[in-house]
């Protein structure tokens, strides 16, 4: 039931050859001079090669790279296979993208129990606004910072509309964050439909009107033939027989519409941090996940 941090240690053997394995066993023994520990069983076909290297390296996972974790948790396989790895003045391998990481000259190893417990000392280190990824009642998760708790407000009588509502969140989230860039709709001429519909396009085309209707099917807005050659005629999409797709114009106006939008992101990114970022993409997508009713995918 307790979270810990996920890392993959690193070194080389004898050979030269190179020898990493996930473990979520690391942690601190001091700061003055710096000093961390993890443990290996006794069982590991990489306990040679640490029990004799002089170096090793910490990686602390990114709350992306649950597949490298799962990469070096398995045995019997080339494990560095066409993975990038960046140089360090140790010569141990050393994996980019990570949370944290900590390059460690190897002190001291004793026993605990069926493992072995390895102690080194700090030599460099170097970190990444990243969040990190935990491990939790045997799945991958990640953290956020719980943040200040919101002002009492009076219970809701039972049934009522209040604003603990995640329909009410969702939605008030979702006008809050389009105001912010509404400014350049209004520039460009662009409504909330012809926003969704050029947005859509931008991904995939050109697309006949039942895919267009298909993906659009949750927006509530009308997508009939008429809406669509309407659009065409305000210069925003051409019509041929492939179906329809973007003119110069609607890819202008959506360009810089999202152009606009991913700075409004960027910006809120900024102010709520890199924790609370990745954590609100990640509850989003499960939320989109499991309200998902069979819409198309449309980045497959």
């Amino acid at each position: 039931m307790f979270a810990t941090g996920v890392t993959i240690v690193t070194t080389k053997g004898d050979d030269g050859v190179a020898v990493g394995m996930t473990a979520n066993s690391f942690n601190s023994v001091s700061l003055d001079p710096p000093m961390v520990l993890w443990s290996l069983a006794k069982s590991a076909r990489s306990l040679p090669a640490f029990s004799a290297a002089p170096y090793w390296n910490v990686h602390v996972l990114a709350s992306d790279q649950d597949a490298l974790s799962n990469r070096f948790a398995r045995a019997g396989e080339d494990k560095f296979a066409g993975l990038p790895l960046e140089d360090c003045a140790t010569g141990m391998p050393l994996l980019p993208g990570c949370s944290a990481r900590f390059q460690c000259r190897s002190v001291f190893q004793y026993e605990g129990g069926d493992h072995i417990i390895f102690v080194g000392e700090v030599i460099a280190y170097d970190r990444a606004e990243l969040a990190p990824l935990l491990y939790v009642s045997g799945a991958y998760a990640i953290a956020a910072h719980k943040g200040e708790p919101p002002k009492a407000a009076a219970a809701p009588q039972v049934g009522a509309f209040s604003e603990d509502m995640l329909g009410y969140l969702l939605g008030r989230a979702h006008y809050q964050f389009m105001a912010r860039f509404r400014p350049m709709l209004a520039e460009k001429r662009i409504s909330d439909p012809e926003f969704f519909l050029l947005s859509l396009l931008s991904v995939r085309q050109p697309m006949s009107l039942a895919e267009i209707a298909a993906h659009m099917a949750d927006t509530g807005f009308e997508t009939s033939e008429a809406v669509l050659d309407a659009a065409c005629a305000r210069g925003l999409l051409r019509r041929d027989s492939g179906g329809y797709s973007l003119s110069p114009a609607g890819s202008d106006a959506i360009l810089h519409i999202l152009a606009a939008a991913k700075a409004v992101e960027a910006d809120l990114g900024g102010r709520i941090g890199a924790l609370q970022g990745t954590a609100l993409r990640q509850l989003l997508k499960t939320l989109v996940g499991t309200t998902d009713r069979g819409l198309p995918s449309l980045w497959a």
